[in-house]
């Protein structure tokens, strides 16, 4: 591995090689640039405004507000634009989004309704499951990655039928850069080349994407970034201790495109990131390889994809504060791979228009874990082999005003593994070793009624259900606690798989022409109703000294409203997220996971303006606020944390030669606050950021 200074000169090299390279064809972007602006200019002659949207649509997976589900995107442009921010932060903007947040751990932990944890939620890298598991003060599940290479969030919340689902309340998928992002306007090459400094302890943090086109067959896409924040403050200047992290990335991609009707895409991303979290300095590594095919021929029964990906975490910690600890030599390995193949057919029965989506996708993870290599006994993170196969199809029926939807997906689960337990155990297994070879499948039905009266308005009501099965962790769990707490844990391999059945009613509004002649409103708004079943908490026994996984008895029930809008009108834009959940899930038990309660209320709302010719320079503010938040009650007395609200402004200025600069004030008034669903074992202090200036250059070339 190279060592920081070797990091630190590979990294400059490549930026001024890169800044070299964007200084020679800053003349072809300009001439791009004068395309539009000369389209803005016409269309200012008439009265006109030239708009580039900002926040309607991704680029790559269309426009969320036409789409009858409650899926949000946030798109490159918001990513732009809050340049510095963390990737927790981008997701708490989105309706019904939230994270387990831990700010010495730089995964991401991604909480949708109240769900989080134990693949409840699926997250993927570029369609890569990201399915490492942990149990121990943390959330129970994360990804990581670089968010200097993340292009777009696809966040889809309830149930997921098709390729990347399998899970009990959504996805969400981190999209990076790929070829088609950087090489635009006929050019054949592009990048990005970007640098911020922040205040704060937030340190530099530099990135440099590249592609390059050789002919219409072969492509080739590089990154390289660097990072390695410090501590910083909170609100009341305290210091929030080892936030530090050393982080360094790479990827690279092919693309092989033999003729119109065939693509090959091939991808491999490494992540390597030292930092302190739970107690312990870690190293988390994290490689990723992805492979891709699509047939898509001139014919409307066939749009095929196939996928095939392999990806390996790996956990290990060195030694506490004080050069020791009994967890000291911890290992844990996911080595997960897994594909899918699926088709899209059009197709006509007399009147009525026919879509269908049909296919299998297969995933397994093998953990392999060393819990300490001081007292090998101690720990509760146990060795199995978890595996999915899912068969879906999902058919669309138009006729006239009226989409009806009905989707199908099979899941079929095995779990492997094997331990020992000592006599008396509150499972009531037989002292001595034991093995788990147990499969299980569901069949999970779905439907969705849309109807399309008019242009602006597209009422839709979905039932649907999903399943969850039990993970290794939860399993396999096992041995005692590293300190001196004398907790005992437990396996139980005879967890049932979580379900849920729940219903969804809401809307699309689109709007054009407004209040202005070319100004856009978009909105959609939801209610779900949900009911859980065998949802699966930690049980605590003995005072707390013997713990272990068990399915929760009856019925659980999570409802809500979820609301997001966005305006465009050149000059002035924003957007608005609102969020409302009733969660009568049981409660988890801080260390054997982290709560899951998302606050009652969330607001997050954006307001800015454009300015200058060709409307160059963009200002404006974010506020997010959020109600007070229900932790459980077997967490803390009065089981409740408080609200707040935090502001932020932000400046971009875009020059004539594709260079930008943004600056970002975070937690304008330096409040003192802690996120909602935050964990730092033992932190009896603040652990939002206090107030911190961030300015961001980039060259796109």
């Amino acid at each position: 591995m190279l060592n920081r200074h070797r990091r630190l000169a590979l990294l400059a090299c490549t930026t001024t090689l890169a800044l070299s390279a964007a200084t020679g064809a800053f003349a072809q972007t300009a001439t791009t640039e004068q395309k539009a602006n000369e389209q803005k200019t016409e269309a200012a002659k008439k009265g006109e405004t030239f708009l580039s949207p900002i926040v309607v649509k991704g680029a790559r997976t269309g426009d969320p507000y036409a789409k009858a589900g409650p899926v949000s995107v946030v798109t490159t442009d918001q990513i732009d634009l809050q340049s510095g921010l963390e990737t927790d932060d981008l997701l708490r903007g989105v309706p019904g989004t939230s994270t387990a947040n831990n700010p010495q751990n730089p995964g991401v932990a991604v909480n949708i309704r109240g769900f989080e944890g134990s693949g409840r939620v699926n997250m993927m890298i570029d369609g890569v499951r990201q399915n490492f598991r942990f149990t121990g003060h943390e959330a129970q599940g994360f990804a990581y990655f670089d968010p200097a290479f993340l292009s777009e969030i696809d966040v889809t919340r309830g149930a997921v039928n098709g390729v990347g689902g399998g899970a009990l309340a959504g996805s969400v998928n981190f999209r990076t850069y790929d070829i088609e992002d950087l090489i635009q306007d006929g050019k054949n090459y592009g990048g990005i080349a970007s640098a911020t400094y922040g205040t704060n302890g937030a340190g530099w943090s530099e990135s440099l994407i590249g592609a390059y086109r050789f002919n219409d067959i072969f492509s080739v896409l590089g990154g390289i970034s660097k990072a390695d924040p410090g501590n910083y403050d909170n609100g009341n200047g305290v210091q929030v201790p080892y936030t530090e992290e050393d982080l360094l990335s790479g990827m690279l991609k092919f693309e092989v495109t033999p003729d119109k009707d065939h693509t090959f895409k091939f991808s491999g991303i490494t992540y390597d990131n030292d930092f302190f979290a739970n107690s312990y300095f870690q190293n988390v590594k994290n490689q990723t390889l992805a492979a891709s095919y699509s047939y898509t021929p001139d014919n409307e029964l066939i749009d095929f994809r196939a996928n095939a990906y392999w990806n390996r975490l790996k956990m290990k910690y060195d030694t506490d504060v004080n050069g020791a600890g009994t967890a000291a030599g911890r290992r844990i390995t996911d080595t997960g791979k897994g594909f899918d193949i699926s088709n899209t057919s059009l197709f006509d029965l007399g009147e009525v228009a026919v879509k269908a989506n049909y296919g299998v996708e297969y995933f397994r993870d093998d953990y392999d874990v060393i819990n300490s290599t001081a007292r090998p006994g101690a720990g509760v993170n146990g060795s199995g082999t978890n595996a999915t196969t899912g068969v879906f199809s999902n058919t669309t029926f138009t006729y006239g005003i009226v989409d009806l939807t009905a989707g199908l997906r099979w899941d079929h689960y095995s779990l492997d593994g094997s331990g020992a337990v000592v006599a008396g155990n509150p499972i009531g297994l037989p002292a001595g070793p034991y093995s788990v070879d147990k499969s299980d499948g569901r069949l999970n039905p779905s439907v969705t009624l849309a109807l399309n009266p008019t242009d602006w308005f597209q009422p839709y009501v979905t039932y649907a259900e999903t399943s969850r099965s039990p993970t290794v962790n939860e399993t396999f769990a096992g041995g005692t606690h590293p300190g001196p707490s004398g907790q005992s844990f437990f396996p139980n391999p005879f967890l049932e798989p979580e379900t849920s059945k729940g219903w969804e009613v809401g809307a699309n509004f689109s709007f054009d022409g407004l209040l202005d002649s070319s100004d856009s409103l978009r909105v959609k708004a939801n209610y779900f109703h949900n009911r859980i079943d065998n949802y699966i908490t930690a049980v605590l026994l003995n005072g707390g000294r013997q713990i272990f996984f068990a399915n929760n008895p009856g019925t659980s029930t999570v409802q809500g409203f979820e609301l997001q809008a966005a305006y465009d009108a050149g000059f002035v834009f924003g957007d608005l997220a609102y969020t409302y959940t009733d969660s009568k899930l049981p409660s988890q038990v801080n260390g054997f996971g982290v709560q899951s309660y998302l606050p009652d209320n969330i607001v997050s709302a954006t307001l800015g303006a454009r300015f200058l010719e060709d409307q160059r320079l963009t200002v404006g503010t974010r506020f997010y606020a959020v109600s007070s938040a229900d932790v459980g009650a077997i967490n803390r007395t009065p089981p409740t944390v408080p609200g707040y609200g935090l502001v932020d402004i932000f400046a971009n200025y875009k020059f004539e030669n594709g260079f930008e600069v943004t600056g970002t004030v975070t937690n304008l008034f330096d409040k003192a606050y802690t996120p909602s669903s935050s964990t730092i074992a033992g932190s009896t202090i603040d652990t939002g950021r206090g107030r911190t200036f961030l300015v961001t250059a980039k060259a796109k070339f």
